[in-house]
């Protein structure tokens, strides 16, 4: 399978590397900027104009590549089916998001409701192709022998999981290079648990995945040429936990997806303590910000967290490997 996941990353970054320089120049025409918060930092207003949506480079990277090329070593899974499902499903909803921010100059884009009723129905049909089938409703604790039967509760967990993964996932996405650098070592961890696991079809996806952020990352790395937008991070988490979910290692994401989970948490305690205390924790959240405020450079920020994503990931590896 090493050659296999060699060949999907290279074709999967190949195809979103070279659309980058059809894309971008045709978001520019479109005037698809990126709209930035007067509230963000201020070294941030000079990104203002810099095309987004460029999550479709990574979605059509990633689709043409399980469409055409896995078949080739493990056929049309039903897994890679459900997997296509959440993420162009999440991706779309983040599409229309993106398009009535810029398009339709209604800042907050999709209402919550709206987003939230989306993202449920994506769930619903993917926990119907699960329920219907063999799959295993119970979630173990890694590194021990215990699990805890779910049953038909199991769709309020998928919920959870999808719709609690893709926000953190878009709450990352606040920096140059951040998202498609953590993503990338997240999904990589991923390829190899699941190899590990023997689920060869999400391996590959995974590597697919991993293959279109790493071409995206050209583009996207400081200073950007373009962002990913809600197209991209919300296709991202869906996805992340779609892999989790098929791979049965649902609380492993906790561990893998650590730089999302202090993301959101950071999002969380700000929050919560300003409504309580009239205090704020962070001097800006998501924590990343925060850091930025701190005097740090928006790179020293992005590598930082790039370490905390590899070694988050190796654990997550090792979690399900070794243990």
């Amino acid at each position: 399978m090493g050659f296999a996941a060699l060949i999907v990353t290279i074709v999967s970054f190949t195809i979103c590397a070279v659309s980058a320089p059809l894309l971008i120049p045709a978001l520019k025409r479109l005037k698809f900027g990126q709209s930035i918060r007067e509230m963000g930092p201020a070294s941030h207003q000079k990104k203002g104009g810099t095309p987004t949506m460029g999550g479709v480079m990574i979605i059509a990277g990633l689709l043409a590549t399980a469409l055409i090329v896995l078949p080739l070593f493990v056929g049309y899974t039903t897994e890679i089916w459900l997997l296509l499902l959440v993420t162009v499903g999440f991706g779309i909803l983040g599409f229309l998001d993106d398009f009535i921010k810029i398009v339709m100059k209604r800042n907050l884009g999709l209402t919550s409701i709206q987003k939230l009723v989306g993202q449920i129905v994506i769930a619903f049909i993917f926990f119907i192709v699960l329920y219907n089938g063999t799959f295993d409703t119970s979630v173990a604790v890694p590194g021990t022998g215990w699990s805890l039967e779910f049953g038909w509760a199991y769709f309020f967990l998928i919920i959870v999981m999808l719709v609690g993964a893709s926000n953190a996932v878009n709450l990352t996405d606040g920096l140059d290079g951040l998202l498609a650098g953590t993503g990338t070592m997240a999904f990589a961890a991923y390829a190899l648990v699941a190899f590990s696991l023997g689920y060869m079809d999400i391996g590959l996806f995974s590597f697919a995945v991993v293959g279109s952020l790493l071409g995206f990352l050209i583009f996207n790395k400081y200073p950007a040429k373009i962002f990913m937008g809600d197209t991209g991070s919300l296709a991202l988490g869906g996805a992340i936990a779609a892999v989790a979910i098929l791979t049965k290692t649902e609380l492993t994401l906790i561990v893998i997806g650590l730089v999302f989970v202090l993301e959101t948490l950071s999002v969380i305690i700000q929050v919560m303590s300003y409504k309580l205390r009239g205090k704020k924790v962070f001097k800006m959240s998501p924590v990343h910000h925060h850091f930025e405020l701190s005097g740090w450079s928006e790179w020293q920020v992005v590598t930082a967290f790039w370490v905390v994503g590899a070694a988050a990931g190796l654990s997550g590896v090792a979690l399900e490997v070794f243990l």
